[in-house]
């Protein structure tokens, strides 16, 4: 394997599709098609037209591009919505100088990755009291202190979607469609169920943006951005690389709000979320297999993998198969030990294990590590149970 040869250890990721741990595992189809991809060469806007055409079927909005991860796509669109098809003011980002610069935000939403509406230009507006969240009281925000909180300076509202997110989508839009205010929807893990990736289209979001490495079964360096047609086309130009005289560049019509366009902006402030040929032609058939393979069965294959687990560990008591653990869809085992220090003991244990074997710790304090089956092989189900039932003994 070509990580031997490196020197750098394999591990069994049991934590999920996160970054850190190198995302997950892609079908055989779609680095056959990554393969085939690097073997000739297109003009990406050309090729992005033909994403946006996978992506709108996928999702019901007007237009897509695929870009580098979900956060190069939270960058692009909240860039979109501060300079629209003024290529002037493409220039000037991340200077916001004369232009709406404002993201309006509830504070129970606010997360590290919201940190690229900054890297962009834009500056985030608290809204709402989190109370639920911190425990005190049940109140967090209200449509009306959104409202409240729109000025001439306001870009877009953000919108980190969850199972638990308030104010609900649809309330935030009617808002925003008052004010005539863009929303942007960053749905990255929102992936299972399968219904999602339509739903806030559906529901009137402006923009939409998914990781591809998660769920999907894309790169892990790519992301999708949909919405409005306008909004997908001024986050393309500040991604493309258009230097070339301007009589040249004629848009596809997937993007054809670019032809409005005074002139080309210079590299754009998401120059660096660029994606190559190769993630681009994943991405899109891992989109496509993701969208015609049933999601019962797609459950049901997970779910195998983690009674394959169960079987190696000789079904332990504090280990409980969870149908849907940290979404709709998604099964996961939940291993329950006794307290905090035990849990960490076995979680210390299993990463020196080798292969190093990692857990889902995110409630580590409450004695619980969880096993996600999204990101390792059926082929390390029977080691990841022999390696908790030597903790376990």
């Amino acid at each position: 394997m070509i990580y031997d040869d490196l020197g750098v250890p394999r591990i069994i990721n049991a934590y999920g599709t996160n970054t850190r741990l190198s995302g997950g595992l892609m079908a055989p189809e779609v680095l056959a098609a990554m393969a085939e991809a690097a073997r000739a060469t297109v003009e990406m806007h050309h090729l992005q037209a033909a994403a946006s055409r996978e992506i709108a079927k996928a999702t019901g909005a007007e237009a897509g591009i695929v870009t580098s991860g979900a956060s190069a796509a939270v960058l692009l669109g909240a860039a979109a919505c501060m300079a629209r098809l003024d290529p002037g003011a493409m220039n000037r980002l991340p200077d916001t100088r004369g232009m709406p610069d404002e993201f309006i935000t509830t504070r129970s939403q606010r997360n590290m990755y919201d940190r690229a509406l900054r890297v962009a230009g834009g500056r985030i507006v608290e809204i709402g009291i989190p109370d639920r969240v911190s425990g005190p009281g049940v109140r967090d925000a209200a449509p009306w202190e959104i409202a409240d909180a729109i000025t001439d300076r306001t870009a877009a509202i953000y919108y980190l979607a969850g199972t638990n997110s308030e104010p609900p989508l649809p309330d935030v839009m009617r808002v925003a469609r008052e004010r005539h205010i863009p929303v942007l929807v960053d749905a990255a893990a929102q992936l299972p169920p399968a219904e999602n990736l339509r739903r806030f289209i559906a529901e009137g979001a402006d923009l939409v943006c998914f990781s591809g490495g998660k769920a999907l079964g894309g790169p892990q360096s790519s992301g999708i951005l949909a919405g409005r047609r306008d909004l997908v086309s001024s986050a393309l130009a500040q991604m493309l690389d258009l230097d070339m005289p301007e009589a040249d560049f004629i848009a596809p019509a997937e993007f054809a709000p670019l032809a409005q366009m005074r002139g080309l902006p210079h590299h754009g402030i998401g120059r660096s979320c660029k994606i190559g040929k190769e993630e681009l032609i994943g991405l899109i058939v891992a989109l496509q297999r993701f969208i015609a393979q049933n999601p019962e069965h797609r459950s049901a294959l997970w779910q195998a993998r983690l009674e394959a687990v169960l079987a190696a560990a000789r079904h332990p008591a504090n280990l409980h198969f969870i149908p849907d653990g940290a979404k709709p869809g998604l099964p996961t085992l939940e291993w329950r030990l006794p307290d905090a220090a035990t849990a960490r003991a076995a979680d210390a244990r299993l990463r020196a294990h080798r292969p190093a074997i990692h857990l889902d710790a995110g409630r580590i304090g409450q004695g619980v590590l969880a096993i996600n089956p999204i990101a390792f092989d059926d082929s390390d189900a029977a080691l990841l149970g022999a390696a908790i039932k030597e903790c376990l003994a």
